[in-house]
């Protein structure tokens, strides 16, 4: 009986082979299968196939040995470790994009506003202030429709705009709806802005955070007499008996229990229910504000803001706070902030709770990268728990809102540290964790352990617990909740197909067509117009984050061409020809396509325009 049991896994195990000879590489129909060379070809030809190519794929779909599916063919030369560093992470080094440089002569803001009053900058002023003559300059107008005019009845940028010609009248002037401007009334689109008078408080080191001070005072005098008890008992610093006295005292000592700071009661902070939610990750660079309306509209229950440097925000930098923005139709949105120490982290939520509209504050202590870990933050404040103590206590002191954090499994793979952290998280006020199943170690390298956020979720009780890693489907969303976690986090399953949350909430498997998908790059170039602008900066910024995004999206198989459904996150796409053209172009990995589907909805890109993806391995052919 065990033999016939061996031969049997045997065969099942040839079996799984024979359909998938090529590990982690998607199972696709063999009718869809091409070569590199055919498949660049045909989207290098718009979709005009190459009769000779068209042969030979006939003739290799006859041929038992031809196997497409282990593309690329060629055997990888070894690489030093050198060699492998600069085939992974970031292009630290890719062009840096100067939105100001585009336009050679560029027109007075006081002219596109229309302001009846003098020029701003007066006799110093270098931008151009004739409209015939930067008209005659200007780039081609992108299309006959300008997104902000047909829905908001004014476009600012007036004259500026890549879309003019909608709603400018013989003498330049820009036209406005007034029936559609009515309608908008009263309406805050976009939360959560900078104030001028703020920024200028927080350059100039003028704004009180009282709370704040209260709190790192008394911090400060609960570790100078618990150094000072340590000292007189002999005890190092860091060692284990140290640890023990630091856990005894927390008990009766300490900012958190001192009469003198005035604490919210649990019955006055705002709670909000996590559980059954979806949440869209906080996603750097791809999670930006029209990206979320975007997840919004196919079923994202909570939203979360890109993360934010908590230095950069307290020293007013504009680009740190439009991270912050908030778009009305995020009915549930937090904002994560990264930090090492808690007098600036504590300041922070201070600052944020007083001047901007959310509904949570959520920690980042899951950024593997080494910029944040060799400061002491993301991953790294899981090995520095008193830091770690410090700053949650202080934030939760501080906010009127819910306090959340987001960890890893630990920093090295074979040495997990949530188990530990958790509990300690509950007691130290956090209103639910995030745990995604990998180390700092792994990256997003190999399987998220599932299992092991399983026991977290039990450790956590009655703190709500969250799960992250590898959901791509509704099957994957389902097999992670019976690990008994409170909700689900999509990250990366969110940017190769956003109608994700879709197929959860109705559980099915939905194959999109290509024009469907089409159209969700429509609405976000609109948004992004809204929100970035519709002048050239405002279009080129669009441009930039819809080929980041694109790098992303050019990883989906459409249902209808898999072999096995569904799609694993870890599993690439081989070379195969789409059920159209734009179907294939989509699923091009190569850069210069993704620009090409960006012309369709941006107009041609500027001259000398170069682009890198952010992620090295996300772009090649």
């Amino acid at each position: 009986m065990a033999e016939e049991g061996d031969r049997s896994n045997e065969s099942v195990r040839k079996e799984a082979v024979a359909a998938n000879p090529d590990r982690g590489v998607a199972a696709i129909k063999p009718q869809f299968l091409t070569t590199k060379d055919a498949f660049h070809a045909y989207v290098d030809a718009d979709g005009k196939e190459n009769p000779e190519e068209s042969v030979a794929s006939e003739h290799c779909n006859d041929n038992d040995d031809c196997n497409y599916a282990a593309e690329p063919p060629e055997k990888k030369a070894k690489l030093d470790e050198e060699d492998k560093k600069r085939a992974r992470g970031q292009n630290k080094s890719r062009p840096h994009v100067k939105y100001h440089q585009l336009e050679q002569n560029r027109l007075c803001p006081s002219i596109v506003q229309e302001c009846a009053s003098r020029c701003f900058y007066g006799n110093k002023c270098k931008f151009l202030h004739d409209p015939e003559k930067y008209m005659s300059g200007k780039l081609e107008d992108i299309g006959p429709k300008c997104y902000l005019y047909e829905n908001l009845g004014k476009c600012i940028y007036g004259i500026s705009c890549r879309f003019a010609k909608s709603h400018l009248d013989d003498g330049y002037k820009n036209l406005i709806n007034e029936e559609l401007v009515k309608q908008q009334e009263g309406k805050v689109l976009v939360r959560n802005s900078l104030d001028k008078n703020l920024q200028a408080q927080l350059r100039k080191k003028k704004y009180c955070f009282e709370k704040s001070m209260k709190y790192l005072k008394h911090l400060y005098e609960y570790r100078k007499k618990s150094w000072n008890k340590e000292k007189k008992a002999g005890v190092k610093e860091g060692s284990e008996e140290a640890e023990t006295a630091q856990e005894a005292t927390l008990v009766t000592m300490g900012a958190i229990t001192d009469e003198d700071v005035i604490k919210l009661r649990p019955c006055e902070k705002r709670t909000i229910d996590f559980r059954g939610k979806l949440y869209l990750a906080p996603l750097t660079t791809c999670g930006n504000l029209p990206f979320r309306r975007i997840c919004k509209q196919y079923g994202a229950d909570i939203t979360c803001g890109e993360m934010a440097m908590c230095t950069s925000l307290l020293q007013g930098f504009s680009s740190e706070w439009a991270l912050l923005k908030r778009h009305h139709s995020e009915d549930l949105f937090g904002v994560q902030l990264e930090g090492a120490f808690p007098d600036t982290m504590t300041k922070c939520a201070e600052l944020l709770n007083k001047t901007i509209d959310v509904d949570f504050v959520d920690i980042n202590v899951g950024c593997p990268i080494d910029l944040v870990y060799n400061k002491g933050g993301g991953c790294a404040l899981m090995t520095r728990t008193t830091k770690f103590e410090d700053i949650v206590r202080g934030m939760n002191l501080v906010l009127d809102v819910p306090l959340t954090v987001k960890i890893r499994t630990g920093v090295q793979e074979k040495n997990n540290l949530a188990h530990k952290l958790i509990p300690e998280l509950r007691d130290w006020g956090a209103s639910l964790v995030t745990l995604h199943g990998r180390s700092r170690e792994q990256r997003y390298t190999k399987l998220a352990d599932w299992e092991y956020i399983k026991q977290c979720a039990k450790l956590a009780d009655p703190m709500p617990l969250f799960g992250n890693g590898d959901i791509c489907s509704f099957e994957d969303a389902n097999r992670a909740l019976e690990t008994g976690v409170s909700g689900i986090m999509v990250a990366r399953g969110a940017l190769v197909k956003p109608w994700l949350f879709t197929e959860i909430k109705e559980q099915r498997h939905w194959d999109i067509s290509s024009s469907e998908r089409f159209d969700i790059l429509r609405d976000f170039t609109n948004y992004g117009l809204e929100h970035w602008g519709s002048d050239t900066q405002g279009v080129e910024r669009t441009r930039r984050f819809m080929l980041e995004w694109q790098s992303f999206l050019c990883r989906y198989i459409p249902v209808g061409l898999l072999e096995h459904v569904p799609q694993k996150l870890n599993e690439r796409p081989p070379y195969y020809m789409g059920r159209d053209y734009m179907e294939t172009l989509m699923a091009s990995q190569n850069v210069g396509d993704w620009i090409k589907i960006s012309e369709m909805l941006l107009g041609p890109v500027p001259p000398n325009f170069t682009f890198l993806p952010k992620h090295k391995a996300n772009s090649y052919k």
